[in-house]
């Protein structure tokens, strides 16, 4: 696979895919411009090569309709402030007008496309899309590591009508630091993987117990495990059709002398309102009536301890609800836990960069990673549909 730095991109047009699905409150202000901000070293890179640099994203689900509060608008207006230049966007994602704004470009000049989503072809990876895509661009570059586990026209279509095509430094920065931590990793390597629900994340440990040394297993999905010990855990979150697989894993672990770390005690209530009344229990003393909703003291004291050694870690969703401040501890107490230890530290999923964020840990995690989905399915040891395109492209 090329990257953007071994290309001649001087007075051509670059077509870049990025991933501006950015968080937009009410009135369309942008709350959180990270994914922006992340790939500015690609397009300063164009734009120092004289490039004519035409942006592509998505932004939202329209479902291939104009949506008008799903315009690339409030992100045109947030890059032009970042670059300092002027940021062009077209009023339709391809056609005669889109050609004709492409044609006039000067090197330098910066053009952005409407959301890709407007158009039904887009997420159907259509055929003739891909071919208008490509036929505005001499040089496409994607540098949309978020949308790279999906196969669309504007990151896998395309790829089969440009003639050069690579990937750009954010890109190359995601794949280094993965393989960084499973392909290649200073161990001891420990997993933690948290979140709701043990089905979207069944692959990634299935994965994950050949390659790591420890693997730490909080939040709802954590009640799963625990049913499959024979531990009744009220009205937790429970997967049931799911609880003998959860056993397999647990088996397989200690097969392959993998330390599997699950909660000891947890926070519980009768519902997951701020106001409820809670109580920090052992979690064989679960109220029947009651759920859990965070990891307990003694479990952020076990869970600590078992990254006390770690060389590499890998985080995957939270440890409980931590979006509310009653059951938010835990995960914040993990966040200071891996911001504080001394391996390389590799974080994904929107929920749990979101919590670090809370937790005030940003800046101290070695890498948070622009992507959800992309990041699961490199856990599960999945290549990602984009980076085999760009890995095929002529």
């Amino acid at each position: 696979m090329k990257y953007i730095d071994e290309m001649d991109l001087k007075g051509k047009r670059v077509l870049f895919r990025f991933d501006f699905n950015v968080p937009l409150d009410a009135n369309q202000n942008i709350t959180d411009d990270t994914r922006i901000r992340s790939v500015l070293p690609t397009i300063n890179y164009a734009l120092d090569e004289n490039a004519k640099v035409i942006i592509a994203s998505h932004l939202g689900r329209p479902k291939g309709k104009v949506v008008d509060k799903m315009s690339l608008a409030p992100v045109a207006k947030r890059l032009s402030r970042l670059l300092g230049k002027n940021v062009t966007l077209t009023k339709d994602v391809v056609g005669p007008e889109v050609k004709k704004t492409v044609d006039a470009m000067k090197p330098g000049d910066i053009v952005m496309l409407e959301n890709l989503r407007f158009d039904p072809r887009e997420e159907k990876n259509d055929e003739e899309f891909a071919r208008e895509l490509a036929s505005l661009t001499d040089v496409y570059i994607d540098d949309a590591f978020g949308n790279a586990h999906r196969s669309h026209a504007s990151n896998v279509g395309i790829t089969r009508f440009v003639k050069t095509c690579g990937a750009g430094f954010l890109m190359k920065k995601e794949l280094t630091y993965f393989n960084k931590a499973l392909e290649k990793p200073a161990r001891p390597l420990v997993a933690i993987v948290g979140g709701s629900k043990v089905s979207g994340k069944l692959e990634a440990l299935a994965n994950l117990i050949n390659r790591v040394n420890k693997i730490v297993i909080g939040g709802g999905m954590a009640f799963t495990f625990l049913k499959a010990q024979g531990v009744e855990v009220g009205k937790s979150i429970v997967e049931p059709e799911l609880v003998d697989k959860a056993r397999e894993v647990l088996e397989t672990a200690k097969k392959l002398g993998v330390k599997v770390y699950l909660p000891v005690d947890c926070v519980i209530a009768e519902n997951r309102d701020a106001e409820a009344e809670t109580k920090i229990v052992p979690v064989q003393e679960i109220n029947p009536q009651w759920m859990g909703l965070d990891i307990g003291p003694a479990t952020i004291t076990l869970f600590t301890e078992a990254l006390s050694n770690a060389k590499t870690i890998v985080w995957n969703g939270p440890m409980g609800v931590f979006e509310i401040d009653a059951f938010s501890r835990g995960t914040s107490a993990l966040a200071h836990s891996v911001a504080n230890s001394y391996a390389l530290s590799i974080v994904g999923g929107g929920d749990t960069d979101v919590a670090i964020d809370k937790a005030g840990e940003r800046d101290n995690m070695s890498y948070i990673s622009t992507g959800g989905g992309a990041f699961l399915e490199l856990l599960e040891g999945k290549e990602l549909p984009a980076v085999k395109a760009l890995k095929t492209c002529k």
